[in-house]
């Protein structure tokens, strides 16, 4: 079963999108949720994780101050607010749930940062950010 992701776009820079990931298959409350991008020529890298409780448990650096990861367990879906976008942002961004052994913030922190432990991708959705 894969998570959807959606609300992609072009922008400018300083500009601003929001994501959405959900499914309509099963709740996700109970999971970990994951932000990953892939840049053109690049490695997939972790953006931001939350916990089922909301915490983050995650963020990239270069993201911190203008992501914020927020979920809302009545409407299914995990949002990435994305704020002052760069085009150094531009990526295909793709949501998975964590499915590893181990459920601590520290651990699961280690895990976001390689999608390891990562799962049902989905086809993810572009983010196009113009200068």
């Amino acid at each position: 079963v894969q998570l959807q992701a959606s609300g992609g776009g072009s922008v400018q820079a300083g500009g601003s999108l929001r994501l959405s990931c959900t499914t309509s298959r099963f709740a996700l409350d109970i999971y970990t949720i994951g932000w990953f991008r892939r840049a053109p020529g690049k490695d997939r890298e972790g953006v931001s994780c939350i916990n089922s409780s909301g915490g983050t448990v995650y963020s990239l650096d270069s993201v911190k101050g203008r992501f914020t990861v927020s979920r809302d367990h009545a409407e299914n879906t995990v949002y990435l607010q994305m704020d002052s976008l760069k085009p150094e942002d531009t990526a295909v961004y793709y949501c998975a749930m964590y499915m590893g052994a181990y459920y601590s913030d520290a651990y699961v922190h280690t895990r976001c940062r390689t999608s390891a432990d990562f799962a049902s991708w989905g086809q993810g959705t572009e983010v196009t950010v113009s200068s």
